[in-house]
């Protein structure tokens, strides 16, 4: 901000708050079947696009089909509560992307 002035409100998408719940949704979602994984005795689960997107990122795009450790994925998003995760994965906001079982 500069001194004495006021700067520009951020601009907002009208369906901020949509993308805000389904981003979190998936994150539980991720959470809990990497949980029902673990249980099952499966060591890892499959990331697949869930939404479709107009426009997919080419990282979101390289994970297709790739087997994450549900392990590792589930204490990643424990322990990580903003939107980045060391693994990657949801990779941000509006990818479409999530994981399934084996």
């Amino acid at each position: 901000m500069k001194s004495g002035g006021f700067s520009k409100p951020p601009v907002m998408r009208s369906n901020a708050h949509e993308m805000l719940a389904e981003g979190e949704f998936n994150r539980f979602y991720i959470r809990a079947l990497c949980a029902r994984a673990i249980e099952d005795g499966l060591s890892g689960v499959i990331v697949f696009r869930a939404k479709a997107v107009q426009n997919a990122r080419s990282a979101s795009e390289q994970m297709l089909g790739q087997t994450m450790p549900a392990a590792a994925l589930l204490s990643d998003l424990r322990n990580s509560p903003g939107v980045d995760t060391a693994l990657g994965l949801p990779p941000g906001p509006n990818s479409g992307l999530s994981v399934r079982l084996p």
